[in-house]
């Protein structure tokens, strides 16, 4: 059995002068999510994201179409897949739009409640045989070159049927530009993305930028929907009330100022939670390891049979876990969905 190693605030704290620097600079500003979340629209509450470049590599697939099915079985064995918008789409995408998770980059969604973007960075794939795909489509062509293409739901609803393959609403509204591939389920949404603005907030660009390595694929949540989609108000009141006495027996917790979770290449984890200031954060880190290697009220077992804790550390503001998944455990999709007893508010 894999030994658990826990650490307190006391000795992350000696290890934060030696290695913050080194770990900033593997996964700081420039990583791949960061500057995907970067891109985003500022009123986005949801950011899920998948390196497909990263999945490739890590079971083996080509950049071609016909690795396609290979890609997505193996991919979703490694729980690599679980973040994607465009899994269920990815046999129409492949088969009418000439593109897929097979040979694109990188996706990354991005939710709020006025609509959704997907913003997903083409790679090799030739922007000009996109816009002729989208063209022989039926989409209506736009005004100027990287423009929004109108499809609708009718047109959508019409590919699918004739296919019988899945369409996500995301591509009623599509752009081009600068090697990136913008889509939306509502027009005036998407053109609000494309305009750019401000960005997501603080807490969300820092956890994004601050994984030891860009993820493979990760979720990153702002703190409102981190304390509704991690919430322990969705076990039953038996869990709810075993969670209860765990937090009480973990000691003090503060709310989370965001979340993040991301698979990283080789099959490591990481959980990181953001807090207010720095005493917090200290406070956190301890408390929340505790959480991390107990029982896990709502989601069955402890959370020992999902992963092992290697390291847990308190760096500013920010709260790093270091996880070791255990064999066929599906730690992003189990635990980027609520009840997360160690991620509660």
């Amino acid at each position: 059995m894999r030994h658990r190693i826990l650490l307190t605030t006391a000795v992350a704290v000696l290890l934060i002068g030696a290695g913050l620097v080194a770990v900033r600079l593997l996964g700081g500003p420039g990583s791949t999510l960061g500057e995907a979340v970067a891109m985003a629209p500022a009123d986005a509450q949801r950011y899920t994201f998948t390196d497909w470049a990263a999945v490739r590599a890590e079971v083996g697939a080509s950049a071609s179409e016909g690795d396609l099915a290979e890609l997505l079985d193996a991919g979703f064995d490694a729980d690599l897949t679980a973040a994607s918008g465009l899994v269920d789409s990815a046999p129409l995408l492949s088969a009418e739009f000439g593109w897929s998770p097979a040979t694109i980059d990188w996706e990354l969604l991005a939710q709020s409640p006025e609509g959704a973007v997907e913003i997903v960075s083409l790679g090799e794939v030739s922007p000009d045989a996109v816009t002729d795909r989208l063209d022989a489509l039926g989409y209506q062509r736009p005004a100027e070159d990287d423009g929004v293409w109108v499809g609708g739901t009718e047109l959508l609803a019409g590919i699918s049927g004739r296919t019988g393959l899945r369409a996500t609403p995301t591509l009623q509204y599509v752009a081009v530009r600068d090697g990136l591939l913008w889509a939306g389920d509502r027009q005036p949404y998407l053109e609000t993305a494309l305009a750019g603005g401000e960005g997501p907030s603080d807490a969300v660009a820092d956890l994004a930028d601050s994984f030891t390595e860009s993820p493979a694929a990760a979720v990153v949540y702002t703190a409102d929907h981190a304390c509704e989609a991690l919430s322990m108000r969705q076990a039953d009141d038996t869990d709810r009330a075993t969670g209860d006495q765990l937090l009480a027996r973990a000691g003090k917790i503060n709310p989370v100022t965001a979340f993040a979770m991301g698979l990283l290449p080789g099959g490591g984890a990481e959980a990181l939670l953001g807090f207010e200031n720095d005493d917090q954060a200290r406070t956190n880190a301890d408390t929340r390891a505790v959480l991390a290697a107990g029982p896990a009220p709502g989601q069955g077992g402890d959370f020992s049979d999902r992963f092992a804790v290697d390291e847990v550390t308190a760096e500013g503001t920010l709260v790093r876990m270091v996880l070791d998944p255990e064999p066929g455990a599906f730690v992003l999709s189990d635990l980027s969905s609520g009840p997360v007893l160690f991620a509660t508010c």
